[in-house]
């Protein structure tokens, strides 16, 4: 199943249900986040182990110390097939793969957005229409209002990689709303 990474990070109630997630694409920032949302919102929830490792084939079907279910991070898609893949569904753990695109991957990714269980997430910069729905949520929480000038120059202006974007957001934050101006901004 594919998903929107916008939707994934702005979206509160978003389910984390998936044996697996495969995030890839160029944006790394972006991979990032949704890689620290996913672990986040599993280690809020239930109490899980966090391992590291390099390929799919280095995992071990054991339960952790006290029977909590592993987030197993895998460093390489290598050797994931249709055959790996139902023996890592059939584990009670959670699989995170992070994978820079390349055309290796694009038969493993069709493989991988038929299957129920896993969560495909392809990431790349921002385009205005994303960012425009990030900047309408960073807007709503503190009920900050700015002119429709300003919001454009931020669509047209702030970085099309989102780790940037969040970070020049939260600066934009900091400010009391009376100094939120197209002059204090360029500032930032």
């Amino acid at each position: 199943m594919k998903n929107d990474p916008i939707n994934f990070i702005l979206n509160k109630d978003f389910k984390l249900n998936k044996k697996i997630y495969f995030i890839s694409g160029n944006e790394i920032t972006l991979m990032e986040k949704i890689r620290e949302k996913i672990i986040t919102n599993y280690q809020k929830n239930e109490n899980v182990l966090l391992e590291n490792i390099d390929l799919v084939d280095d995992f071990n079907d054991t339960d952790g110390l006290f029977g909590e279910k592993k987030i197993y991070l895998v460093k390489n898609c290598k050797g994931l097939d249709e055959l790996t893949l139902n023996k890592i569904k059939s584990s009670n753990n959670v699989f995170i793969f992070v994978q820079e695109n390349s055309q290796k991957l694009k038969k493993l990714k069709t493989m991988l957005i038929k299957d129920s269980e896993v969560s495909l997430v392809d990431c790349y910069q921002l385009d205005k229409s994303a960012k425009s729905r990030v900047l309408n949520e960073f807007f709503k929480l503190p009920k900050i209002t700015i002119g429709k000038d300003l919001y454009w120059f931020l669509v047209e202006k702030l970085d099309d990689r989102y780790g940037f974007l969040e970070d020049s957001l939260n600066k934009i934050l900091e400010l009391n709303q009376e100094d939120i101006t197209l002059k204090n901004i360029t500032k930032i």
